[in-house]
């Protein structure tokens, strides 16, 4: 599991990597030789050529021989080269995800799988996401008060007053910051789509000032990241989208046929990965769990105002489609 803030906010771990280019160097090198070798068996055939007109089938048929074999060996070489290269790049891929378990695992090893052990570290984990904030800052600056008074806040007007009320000294300086919009919230959660998404990193650096929703970010990345080192990308998966009445009957406390529908990842490959890694890994389940529980309240919170098209946009975003799919896995919605 990450650490490191600024690692976090690297937009490689929510998408799939590049793929090489069709077309390589050994495949120009072997169309060059196959048209040097069909010039030279022309010129061959046209200046040394016996001129008879008997047709003679077997002469025939060693003349294709000897025009196509090399051809065909020629591109029997260059396609075992380019296997070689992509089996080569596939074992670099596998060997760096395998190290990244294991680290994770030996990190989980000497703390054991007691509960206080786990808040502890997910503590640590939120601490080193606020380092975030310097690496978001090369991107945009926001003043404080930026918010348009007639955006509408992410959060109800009520939770708000509650929590300032409890508010006393030596409160965060988060803790004051300006309310959060909903479409700052949506935007954040579904990460910022390039690394030149401006906007994207404004919402998500708004975001990260509100408390609450900071802690939703933070497990979702710490998902997101893990789930990246099996392959499992949220930009993959194409899920059944669920009604909003469906989603606002999971957040007023509902649960099994009725909420069924919001696991609509059907998605086999990933399912069966994150499933396997849900029995093997204690701090990938640890993690899922934290990340559910966030999710859970903080949706049951914004459901309370937000309508039926906020509700549909949020649940399009990649931390939505995490929630389907870990939910499902789980079985949350059953």
């Amino acid at each position: 599991m990450a650490t490191e803030g600024p690692k976090k906010v690297e937009l490689g771990v929510y998408q799939r990597p590049e793929e090489e280019p069709k077309i390589t160097a050994t495949e120009m090198i072997a169309a060059v030789l196959s048209l040097l070798w069909l010039a030279m068996t022309a010129g061959y055939f046209m200046i040394l050529g016996t001129g008879s007109n008997d047709f003679d089938s077997i002469r025939f048929v060693m003349m294709l021989i000897a025009i196509f074999m090399p051809i065909a060996m020629i591109w029997v070489g260059a396609l075992a080269v380019r296997a070689s290269r992509t089996m080569r790049e596939e074992s670099r891929r596998l060997q760096a995800a395998i190290s990244a378990m294991r680290q994770s695992y030996l990190s989980g090893q000497g703390g054991g799988t007691s509960n206080a052990t786990v808040e502890k570290k997910l503590e640590e984990i939120a601490a080193a996401q606020r380092k975030t904030d310097a690496t978001l800052a090369m991107f945009t600056s926001i003043r404080p008060g930026q918010t348009p008074p007639e955006d509408k806040l992410a959060i109800p007007a009520p939770a708000l007053i509650e929590e300032q009320a409890s508010l006393a000294l030596g409160t965060p300086s988060e803790s004051l910051a300006p309310p959060l919009s909903v479409a700052d919230f949506i935007k954040a959660m579904n990460f910022p789509e390039t690394a030149d998404d401006k906007e994207g990193f404004r919402a998500l650096r708004r975001a990260l000032s509100d408390r609450k929703v900071s802690q939703l970010i933070h497990a979702a990345q710490d998902v997101l990241t893990l789930l990246s080192q099996d392959g499992i990308y949220m930009d993959d998966l194409r899920p059944d989208r669920a009604k909003p009445e469906v989603w606002r009957r999971f957040a007023k406390g509902e649960r099994g046929h009725s909420v069924a529908p919001l696991g609509g990842v059907r998605d086999r490959s990933s399912l069966a990965l994150a499933s396997a890694r849900m029995k093997q890994d204690a701090i990938f389940r640890d993690a899922v769990h934290h990340f559910l529980r966030k999710f859970d309240k903080t949706f049951a919170e914004f459901e309370q105002s937000a309508t039926d098209e906020e509700i549909a946009a949020l649940t399009d975003t990649r931390t939505a489609r995490g929630f389907m799919l870990l939910g499902r896995v789980t079985g949350t919605f059953d």
